[in-house]
């Protein structure tokens, strides 16, 4: 029974030296001296600010993308016992000693560590030999640009991980399909191609180039899968469905849960959420969920609101008045209607609350019960400290010509009548008896006699005059065909009115409220709200010293600075290695070239290559030719403010086509011994020199040791560079 104890236990396993060896020197690399320089470098100053606004747990709205890689970050701080307190106003601040740099630090250099072991991986399962993995590797592993960014609070160098880990993956699944169809380890394959393209899309939007490129090359896998007579009806359905779960629907689920992570922790309120609704606001900790905690859910007539306009950008206003009139005329010689004065104003205040009024009653006060306002209702808004009425009438706006004046009305005892009746339009209804809801609804007033739509034309355009202390204009919008947020209002802060008397109720404008109401959205609201505000928010592209264009990168006629010793001549650069660039522009030339010669010839019955070399080039190519242009050429569509490092996917692809265009010059076009022999050495030789490269800039690439005023001036290769030298 127990005979099995008579013979050893033995375990047996397969180690890849070359993958140890490549991961351990990629590590060296990425880690030695990780701390120094111990002060904030170039953009460590921006995602610094959100990795403190995670540790406090402060809402943010960062429109460069997803939050997944700024949580990653952010991971780092955790770990670290980062407390969030440290101004980040200035690069080459000195970090104060409660800043954990090394952890900050640490999971953009061991992503960057990993892209060695990952590039060779990816050649041997392209069905290269070993030796040509080792030079992919190789060249990764002495890349200047990659060390660099690699080895700070930046993005890049985590967003590339994740890049090559779904190429790896979507390889090694394709390679197993045709003998493991739905085993483990093909289920695992697939599963992680999925899961690692949303990482890559939630770490930066540059993801979703890799992303659509793995999905055109499984899609065009699976059209070849269609015409295979072998497989049966049922068994392609399964495989459409696999491939539909692990490539869309698990991504999209794994990109949500990023958004969901992200609300969970920021749970307070900060200075970025005044960009979001009011009911965004409201569901946050602090800030407009303190004001508006208790208030009445349901719009009643008598009811005492503000309102805030829904466009919300460039700054967020509410409707406003004061006792001051538009002016008789106007500086252009027009004239006004000299009435009292509506504006929308950026800032809180007792001249922004209105009365909601029922036209038929004279009371100022909520009923009881209640008579809530719905969709269709028709009302008066009175202005709370003034008690004038909300007006428009057939007079041209101060600044909008085309547009009608807003006024609150003054009776001048003239022929002018007052026209201060409103529709309310519920825009995101579900009914058209929904009961217009603090905060939640939001909604559209449009006047009565003429069907002009109020409108907070300010938010698109220029300010009031100095008579109109530079407040925002609104009009009333005789074109109101379409829709347009600047149309559409919501109750922010409401309470129903209790004083008939104008001055017990002018106390009761400036009273807190009382009543129990919540607000809080659902996670899908604040989703597709935040989302949407990623996408569309724009801040003001300005040039950058370092800024560049796309055409600049391929030669690297650019460079950024990074960080400079406040007194030696130590620093640190955003430089490529010029042998590995130059190297893959003629690698991916000389692709392109052979690939056109080949295909013409093959058009003529003439094959130059096997058929099953071929098949590899074409999908070498394609991952590594296709990663470079789906990573490169979408930067010449986008009108924004590049810089070096938006380049770096993509030339990781390029680097990678170097050792597959060299083995196939040796293999097909080195025919003879002696060709093979000075094909090796001249390969040898080139290496040395990318070697050489990386020794020479790999000061400016670690930052130490210093250099000299000569050695910084020999450094500088090219006119274009900016490399500091300080005026002795």
């Amino acid at each position: 029974m127990l005979g099995f104890l008579k013979e050893p236990v033995v375990v047996t396993a397969e180690i890849n030296v070359n993958l140890v060896a490549l991961t351990l020197m990629g590590l060296i690399s990425r880690l030695w001296g990780l701390c120094y320089p111990r002060a904030v470098v170039f953009d460590e100053v921006y995602y610094g600010q959100f990795v403190s606004l995670y540790m406090k747990r402060i809402f943010f709205v960062d429109d460069s993308g997803p939050p997944f890689g700024h949580m990653l970050l952010a991971l780092g701080g955790y770990l670290g016992g980062f407390d969030g307190n440290f101004l980040w106003n200035r690069i080459g601040a000195e970090y104060s000693m409660n800043v954990p740099v090394w952890s900050l630090r640490l999971l953009p250099a061991l992503a960057g560590a990993l892209c060695v072991p990952l590039a060779y991986q990816i050649l041997v399962e392209l069905h290269f030999s070993h030796c040509a993995a080792l030079g992919a590797a190789l060249l990764i592993l002495l890349e200047n640009s990659l060390i660099t960014q690699s080895r700070f609070m930046l993005l890049e160098s985590i967003l590339i991980f994740f890049i090559l880990l779904a190429v790896l993956s979507y390889l090694k699944f394709y390679n197993l399909k045709k003998h493991s169809a739905f085993s483990g380890s093909w289920w695992f394959w697939l599963l992680l191609t999925g899961v690692a393209c949303s990482c890559a899309v939630g770490v930066k939007y540059m993801g979703l180039f890799t992303y659509m490129l793995l999905l055109a090359a499984a899609g065009l896998h699976f059209w070849h899968m269609i015409g295979d007579q072998n497989l049966s009806n049922v068994s392609l359905l399964c495989h459409f469905l696999a491939r539909g779960l692990a490539l869309i629907i698990i991504p999209m689920g794994l990109y949500l849960s990023f958004f969901y992570v992200h609300l969970a922790l920021l749970y307070r309120s900060g200075p970025h959420d005044q960009i979001m609704t009011s009911a965004f606001q409201a569901s946050l900790e602090g800030g407009l969920a303190r004001i508006t905690q208790g208030q009445p859910l349901e719009v009643a007539y008598g009811s005492q609101i503000t309102l805030r306009n829904v466009l919300g950008k460039p700054m967020q206003c509410w409707l406003h008045s004061h006792t001051n009139t538009y002016p008789i005329r106007y500086e252009n010689g027009r004239g006004s209607s000299h009435q009292q004065q509506v504006t929308c104003y950026p800032f809180k205040d007792v001249n922004n609350w209105w009365i909601v009024k029922d036209p038929g009653m004279q009371q100022l006060v909520v009923s009881n019960p209640p008579r809530p306002v719905r969709h269709g209702h028709i009302v008066q808004l009175v202005h709370g400290i003034t008690t004038r009425y909300l007006n428009t009438h057939d007079v041209a706006a101060p600044l909008s010509p085309h547009s009608q004046e807003v006024s609150c009305y003054i009776d001048y005892n003239i022929s002018m009548p007052a026209q201060n009746l409103w529709r309310v339009e519920i825009v995101n209804r579900e009914s058209d008896t929904d009961v217009w809801k603090t905060i939640l609804s939001e909604v559209r007033f449009v006047h009565v006699n003429t069907s002009a739509v109020l409108k907070a034309s300010g938010l698109s355009g220029a300010s009031l005059p100095e008579w109109g202390y530079r407040q925002l204009e609104v009009v009333g919008e005789k074109l109101s065909k379409g829709y347009h947020q600047s149309m559409v209002w919501n109750v922010e802060e409401h309470r129903y009115g209790k004083s008939q008397e104008q001055k017990e109720r002018e106390v009761e404008l400036h009273s807190p409220t009382q009543m129990d109401i919540s607000k809080n959205l659902s996670f899908m609201a604040k989703f597709t709200e935040l989302q949407w505000k990623i996408l569309t928010l724009k801040n003001e592209d300005t040039e950058h010293k370092y800024s560049s264009s796309a055409l600049d990168w391929i030669t690297m006629d650019t460079n950024i600075a990074y960080w400079l010793h406040p007194t030696s001549g130590a620093q640190i650069h955003l430089l490529g290695n010029v042998a590995t660039w130059a190297s893959a522009n003629a690698a991916a030339l000389v692709y392109l070239c052979l690939s056109l010669w080949y295909l013409l010839r093959r058009r003529r019955r003439i094959y130059d290559i096997p058929e099953d070399a071929w098949q590899l080039w074409m999908s070498a190519g394609g991952i590594c030719g296709g990663g470079w242009a789906v990573n490169y050429l979408p930067f010449f569509l986008m009108e924004k403010t590049l810089f070096l490092y938006h380049y770096l996917p993509a030339v990781t692809f390029q680097i990678l086509l170097i050792p597959v265009v060299l083995q196939h010059l040796s293999d097909h076009l080195c025919r003879s011994v002696l060709l093979k022999s000075m094909f090796s050495a001249l390969t040898v030789a080139w290496f040395s020199w990318v070697y050489f490269v990386y020794c020479t800039f790999s000061p400016v690439t670690y930052g130490q040791p210093a250099l000299s005023l000569t050695e910084l001036k020999a450094l500088r290769w090219k006119d274009s560079w900016n490399i500091l030298i300080r005026k002795q």
